[in-house]
């Protein structure tokens, strides 16, 4: 996708979004309004950060550009319909066990201590399950054959290694989804506005990859923010019992760590030699 075209799409689902919440303002109340909106900058950063595993996954399997769009509206379907259920499931274990939230809160600190302080996340193919159990069910051909998962050979199925990368992209989301449900749920317990926070913050993944892949190198500290904000998230669960922090509150703070850690790494950028 050109990088104009990805610009004006990215720009669309954002609006669409911003307008959605404008419905929940008017049916729901302010305060509804609010917890959307927290949910769907934090979902949406999480899912930026998703989409930088991503670059890296293509830039490993050396997928051209023209071929990762087919694996990103798989990847992308598969994120919608993994969340789907996490955050169905995750509905359910909160409110008949209030307790697990403490858990979520620890998880959620951890993960951000986690892309803060810890070296990033090393992607083995060959080391992932889910690929090691393909390899042992189907044949894969060691060729790309443009954007077909599957193809046939001398009256055998084999797989492409695209279809290898789809698989990876897959498994990774899972690790993403652990992070991201969790810490919709620090901010409200309402089934549809986590769903459709995170639904909202799923459309429009694949223009904005494109435009990530264009301008990644300018985003240096952003992941540390998200960091930030995981570990501000995870406490604020783990003290709601003590002392909640009121959604618009959280709201000003989340914006505030994001947009700092964008500003440093615009300056960064911009003055390279410091």
């Amino acid at each position: 996708m050109p990088l104009r075209k990805a610009i004006y799409w990215s720009i669309f689902w954002i609006t669409l979004s911003l307008s959605f919440n404008v419905v929940i303002y008017y049916t729901h109340g302010q305060q509804k309004a609010l917890e959307f909106l927290t949910g769907y900058i934090i979902e949406k950063s999480l899912s930026v950060d998703n989409l930088f595993v991503f670059l890296i996954v293509f830039t490993i399997f050396g997928v051209e550009l023209k071929d990762q769009r087919r694996v990103l509206n798989y990847g992308i379907i598969g994120v919608i319909i993994l969340r789907g259920i996490l955050i169905v499931l995750g509905s359910t274990l909160v409110k008949e066990f209030h307790w697990i939230l403490y858990i979520f809160g620890a998880m959620l600190v951890y993960a951000g201590y986690r892309v803060v302080y810890g070296e990033d996340a090393k992607i083995e193919p060959e080391k992932n399950i889910a690929v090691r159990l393909v390899r042992k069910i189907i044949r894969i051909d060691n060729n790309y054959h443009g954007h077909r998962f599957f193809i046939k050979k001398e009256g055998l199925m084999y797989a492409t290694p695209l279809f290898v990368c789809l698989l990876v992209v897959e498994t990774t989301d899972v690790v993403f989804a652990i992070d991201s449900i969790p810490a919709i749920f620090a901010i409200t317990t309402d089934t549809f506005i986590v769903l459709s926070s995170n639904l909202m913050a799923v459309l429009g993944l694949r223009s904005l990859y494109f435009v990530l892949a264009e301008i990644h190198a300018s985003f240096e500290y952003v992941k540390y923010g998200v960091g930030v904000v995981l570990a501000y998230v995870g406490i604020k669960m783990l003290i709601m019992d003590v002392y909640k922090i009121d959604t618009l509150v959280s709201l000003v703070i989340i914006i505030s760590i994001l947009s700092f850690s964008a500003m440093l790494s615009f300056h960064k950028n911009s003055n390279p030699s410091k």
